[in-house]
């Protein structure tokens, strides 16, 4: 319980954290830290806790990020919930490969996941737009996956340290990674 806190307090640090990180130079890409955080809580929590991860990191990027301009809802607030939680689920479906100490493909898979984020964004935004018109040019693919790569490329970083994290708290995270399995 209290590494799931610990999360939750962590999620929000790094999503005020990213504001204040400029878009990186060349690709113009946003540094998004609280999908990373939130992913690797997706494979340390259990379903039920992954869940209530996804409903409260939704609702503070939706919070944040919620947009109306001129009388018109841009972002919707809860939207970012169900997909967290379906990203969550993804990663979740990977989390007996976790459990075994395991994490390389997790953090290939934060990176496209948090690249979708910004993709639903887009997406959403297009398409509450009058009239919809789809620009799909190069700085839109690397404001997208330029946030995913930088994802993925960070991902090992706090996979580590919030590993360590619930080491110091008693949280076994990966318990079936030290069990001899007979041959």
């Amino acid at each position: 319980m209290i590494f799931f806190f610990l999360l939750l307090a962590a999620m929000f640090v790094a999503l005020v954290a990213q504001h204040f990180i400029p878009p990186l130079p060349i690709v113009n890409a946003r540094v998004l830290l609280m999908p990373v955080i939130m992913f690797y809580g997706a494979l340390a929590l259990p379903t039920p806790g992954m869940l209530v991860l996804a409903f409260c990191g939704g609702l503070m990027w939706d919070a944040l990020h919620g947009q109306m301009i001129e009388g018109n809802v841009e972002i919707a607030l809860g939207w970012s919930i169900v997909l967290y939680a379906t990203l969550g689920a993804l990663m979740g479906g990977f989390r007996p490969l976790f459990q075994r100490g395991r994490w390389e493909i997790h953090c290939l898979l934060s990176g496209v996941c948090t690249s979708m984020i910004v993709l639903a964004e887009y997406l959403m935004l297009t398409f509450r737009r009058e009239p919809v018109v789809f620009v799909f040019n190069k700085d839109v693919w690397w404001r997208i996956g330029g946030a995913g790569l930088v994802a993925a490329l960070l991902s090992p970083l706090f996979f580590f340290t919030l590993n360590y994290l619930a080491f110091l708290v008693g949280y076994d995270a990966q318990p079936d990674r030290n069990v001899k399995r007979p041959r």
